[in-house]
């Protein structure tokens, strides 16, 4: 079969993404039929009509651009990479969360219903692979090693915890849009002491982690079940303070920590995922983290690996063959 015949690839991100550009190109190379959208376009750009219960298929309908239509039955894959909702700044209050809910739960519920098409990733697995605790405990499970890490609001057990262990981190549970005084601020990993422990942990939990003793950090993408693994030595406790202090390498992982990353993206129902490891003194992989919905494309510019050309490949089939 043709690959124009196969139906369309959704592309749900915002405006300004360079990340899904480069796929989009690659997708464009095989002539591969591309219908991109953004949530916050409804209305005036975006328009949506879903019919369910009255013909075969449980959903019908179509999803309108100012530049395409595609029906949602003849979907072959949605790569949902960075939407974003509309807020509707312009309405009051009250009116803005009820037209918010409505975009959520009408366009979201509509599009989450469709299981002919392959997902990179359903928004439902990206958001169950979002919590850092559920990460770790998985991970564990799976045979990778995991930092000591404590989850606490109690400011003892905090001190204790530091103490035990001499060096520790402090990493945000969830990365979130944050200002202070008009200046955007980011929640990097940071070194913390017992002595900067107050009563101020009672508000919310906290993550503490023991710092690794590493010499280097590893950036995994997995497309798929393509494993993309760049070394990144840069002498930085959080790398990504500063891109120009980075040097990269392309490696290849033990075999038992690749099977355990795949494994793990599969707990979740995740088709893609990007992981961060360590790699200590004795040249052992640590376990750090999961995005569901990882940034990748300067590591590809960095290294010349194919990894938009992997996404275009596993969106052009619309399987995991």
């Amino acid at each position: 079969m043709d690959a124009t015949e196969k139906g369309p690839v959704l592309v749900a991100t915002e405006a300004d993404d360079i990340t899904a550009d480069m796929v989009i190109n690659e997708l464009n190379l095989r002539g591969v039929p591309v219908v991109r959208f953004n949530p916050a376009d409804i209305g005036a750009d975006l328009t949506l009509s879903a019919r369910f219960g009255t013909c075969p298929a449980p959903v019908t309908g179509q999803v309108r651009t100012p530049s395409r239509t595609t029906d949602l039955d003849r979907l072959r894959a949605v790569y949902w990479r960075r939407p974003i909702w509309p807020s509707f700044r312009h309405l009051g209050d009250d009116d803005a969360r009820f037209a918010t809910a409505q975009v959520r739960y009408g366009l979201g519920g509509t599009l989450y219903a469709l299981d002919g098409p392959l997902w990179v990733n359903h928004p439902l697995h990206n958001a169950a692979a979002d919590y850092k605790p559920t990460q770790l405990a998985v991970a564990q499970r799976l045979g990778l090693t995991v930092p000591p890490t404590l989850v606490t609001n109690d400011p003892e057990e905090a001190c204790e915890f530091i103490t035990a262990h001499g060096q520790v981190i402090y990493k945000t549970l969830r990365w979130t849009p944050y200002e202070r005084d008009g200046v955007p601020l980011t929640g990097w990993a940071e070194p913390v002491t017992a002595a900067e422990i107050d009563d101020s942990v009672h508000v919310t939990p906290h993550l503490f982690q023991a710092r690794v003793d590493k010499v280097a950090d590893v950036r995994v993408l997995v497309v798929g079940r393509r494993v993309f693994a760049v070394r990144i030595d840069s002498g930085l406790l959080d790398w990504r303070k500063d891109y120009s202090a980075l040097s990269y390498t392309v490696v290849d992982l033990p075999d038992r920590t690749d099977k355990a990353l795949l494994a793990q993206l599969d707990h979740f129902g995740l088709v893609s995922g990007s992981f961060d490891l360590a790699i200590d003194r004795a040249g052992d992989y640590w376990w750090l983290e999961l995005n569901p919905n990882g940034q990748w494309g300067w590591l590809e510019e960095n290294t010349g690996l194919e990894m938009s050309a992997a996404f275009a490949d596993l969106l052009t089939r619309g399987d995991l063959r």
